[in-house]
């Protein structure tokens, strides 16, 4: 087989098969390392965790269902497409009352941005953001329902 019908294979099977594969030495012929699709997913969720602003990721209903069996997925609402050294996040957010939407999705992209790229060495083409709900922090509920003092 010619070497560019190899290099042609492994580049389409990186992006097909959700992960990235990096030759960080080209003078070491035949090594390279492989970065799944879920590892940058797991980075994603733990960003996403420190952010003010930023509830915790939707998973829809599927999710729901496999948290409530007692199956913490911290890919949940992440999906991650890599096409060679390149990476595009869709994730599912949901937002704290009060906050502003802006300000927590924009830092949430800036910091998933550098840590992807800084710990991978991959490109972050684009990162998609999906506000699918507001989380109303129990106190908030209780005013709303007891106007006036009455339940």
């Amino acid at each position: 087989m010619a070497e560019e019908e190899k290099k042609g294979k492994n580049e389409g099977k990186a992006g097909g098969s959700g992960e990235a594969v990096l030759k960080p030495d080209p003078s070491k012929e035949g090594d390279s390392i492989r970065i799944s699709s879920e590892v940058i997913a797991v980075i994603t969720s733990i960003i996403a965790s420190d952010i003010p602003g930023i509830a915790g990721l939707s998973g829809g209903v599927v999710g729901g269902i496999a948290e409530r069996l007692g199956r913490r997925d911290m890919t949940r609402g992440i999906k991650v497409d890599v096409n060679e050294d390149r990476v595009t996040i869709d994730l599912n957010v949901i937002v704290e009352y009060g906050k502003s939407i802006v300000d927590s999705t924009d830092k949430l992209k800036k910091e998933i941005r550098g840590n992807v790229e800084k710990t991978t060495g991959l490109k972050v083409e684009a990162i998609n953001i999906n506000v699918q709900g507001i989380n109303v922090p129990e106190d908030e509920k209780e005013e709303k329902e007891e106007p006036g003092g009455n339940k």
